[in-house]
């Protein structure tokens, strides 16, 4: 295949060059793509140099696929370019997530909703994505009601600027110095704040508003009740997830932690005689979601808690936009995905 990557200099961008190489995908030619500000870096693929080209009206013609990560507005301007020219667009921004024509995926969770694409495929939030690969299984057993969760998001969901702020940061005041922050409205060094996405009416930023409504759309439940808090953390890349589940009925542990040890892409971390469970150092540079400390809810008999944790750039970016391409190249690999569920 022919492919693009458009926001080829940012994290994601470098991850799913990473990515497109460990994972053996057939790549006959790639087209690093960005805006004229970062054309002309040069990225390293198979052992070659790659020149950054500026995205433009003629930069896909020819192109079979084009993997997106280069925000909303410049999905919204190129997305709709790329697709006339005849590439499937598989867009790691907000843009088209809750458009109704659009497939929203995650592969080990709704695998067939990628082939009613219409040219474009979103991938869904980063915190959305972990959530939903720990929800998916419990729901297929028994539906569920409720879901609070609490995030912690690492530095690396702001970008690779953001990362070399936490790091540089973290010097200054480990050097006894005051940091003052010039990318996020905080520093994040020994600090943590809530999530700086927009607030809106609600109360509620824009961040936890789509964990709410990508959720919903994910997993074909649009009544879902959840709410979620989100939290930035001086964490480098890996978000982690505190999640309470009310289903409509008891859900014993055991069966819900032998469901989670099976299910695609996670992995179960938990010991509690040595009080071990999920942590960020777990994940990172990995694909597995980790889950673990699951538990019975005391304050409700039909209630469970659990922690989760994983990549941000990989798994909760990267890697699912490449999963998601994957698919397209083998519709039986749907089945594959969910563990045959789908």
């Amino acid at each position: 295949m022919r492919i693009a990557i458009l926001g080829a200099t940012g994290a994601v961008g470098q991850e799913l060059l990473v990515l497109l190489q460990e994972r053996g995908f057939p790549v006959a030619e790639l087209l690093p793509l960005a805006s004229p500000r970062s054309a002309g870096q040069e990225l390293d693929w198979r052992g070659e140099r790659l020149r950054v080209q500026p995205v433009g009206a003629d930069a896909f013609e020819g192109i079979d696929l084009v993997l997106a990560s280069a925000g909303g507005s410049v999905s919204r301007q190129w997305a709709p370019v790329a697709v006339a020219a005849g590439a499937v667009v598989v867009d790691n921004s907000s843009a088209f997530r809750m458009d109704p024509a659009v497939p929203l995926v995650v592969p080990e969770v709704n695998p067939q909703a990628a082939f009613a694409h219409g040219g474009i495929i979103a991938n869904p939030n980063c915190t959305t994505i972990l959530l939903t690969l720990a929800l998916a299984p419990l729901a297929a057993r028994r539906p569920i009601r409720r879901v609070v969760v609490s995030t912690y998001q690492s530095a690396s969901g702001a970008g690779a600027r953001a990362m070399e702020e936490l790091r540089d940061l973290s010097r200054t005041v480990l050097d006894g110095g005051e940091p003052v922050s010039t990318v996020l409205p905080h520093s994040l060094a020994f600090n943590l704040f809530l999530h700086n996405s927009p607030l809106q009416p609600s109360g509620y930023c824009e961040e936890e508003l789509k964990m709410l409504h990508e959720t919903r759309k994910i997993m074909g439940l649009p009544d879902l009740r959840l709410s979620a808090t989100c939290v930035r953390v001086p964490v480098l890349r890996a978000h982690s997830e505190a999640v309470n589940i009310a289903f409509e009925e008891p859900f014993p542990v055991a069966e819900a932690r032998e469901l989670l040890a099976a299910a695609p892409g996670v992995e179960l971390i938990e010991n509690f005689e040595t009080n071990r469970f999920p942590m960020p150092t777990d994940v990172t540079g990995r694909d597995p979601v980790a889950v673990g400390r699951i538990r019975q809810d005391l304050s409700d008999p039909c209630a469970l808690e659990l922690w989760l944790c994983g990549d941000q750039i990989r798994k909760g970016a990267a890697l699912n936009a490449i999963q998601i391409a994957e698919l397209l190249r083998d519709p039986a690999a749907a089945d594959a995905a969910t563990g045959g569920a789908a």
